[in-house]
């Protein structure tokens, strides 16, 4: 990195400056922890609910899935239908690291796998996502992390801002390693987010306010 070259921090969102987990609807729906655990194992997955990050209509994942196991039809259409219940607030110490970002003038951007549909909600009811420079969400893209492409593309997208970005410059912070792990392989700097402090201390160390 050259000292001219600006630092560009991009965050995922939930698990990090989002709190988002089907648990906080699904207590309400099955109380049984043991049934609750299987059914979002099982049934409305978080691999399947990553199908819909990638673009996939809600009202087709739900009808398809609700066709697959028609005896739990009423809770599957609660996932979306009640999805906002889902969301458990701004994370406030992850928030503090943005702001300190900020503050400092670091340029923050946000690369997340997020439906399309849901975004929007996000959006108008978290106003610190306003100020990022630039927000890529996968439903729109219809590509989700960790494939390679989405990182490319939100590199262009950093680019229209700053144009000689390069990957060594971008410093990536995500709850989900094998997130993490693809940033890595493409040449970014990469902070799996475990706790607030851990990922504070890492950018300190990188020289970043935090």
């Amino acid at each position: 990195m050259t000292h001219a070259a600006p630092t560009i921090v991009v965050f995922d969102l939930g698990g990090v400056l989002i709190d988002w987990n089907p648990d906080y609807l699904f207590r309400k729906l099955i109380t049984n922890e043991t049934e609750r655990k299987w059914f979002l194992a099982n049934i409305c997955s978080g691999e399947w609910n990553l199908q819909q990050d990638a673009g996939r209509p809600l009202s087709e994942a739900t009808a398809i899935l609700s066709a697959e196991h028609p005896d739990h039809a009423e809770l599957i259409e609660a996932f979306y239908a009640r999805w906002t219940e889902m969301l458990g607030g701004a994370l406030a110490e992850g928030v503090a690291i943005f702001e300190a970002l900020e503050t400092a003038g670091v340029p923050l951007f946000a690369l997340t796998n997020w439906s399309g549909e849901t975004f929007p909600y996000a959006w108008n009811n978290y106003p610190f996502l306003q100020r990022f420079k630039d927000v890529l969400v996968s439903g729109d893209e219809k590509l989700i992390k960790p494939d390679a492409r989405i990182y490319q593309r939100m590199l262009e997208r950093i680019r229209k801002h700053y144009p000689d970005a390069q990957p060594q410059q971008l410093v990536f912070i995500d709850d989900v390693l094998r997130n993490v792990d693809a940033a890595r392989a493409l040449g970014w700097r990469a902070i799996h987010h475990t706790s607030p402090e851990l990922t504070a201390a890492q950018l300190r160390a990188w020289g970043l306010p935090a």
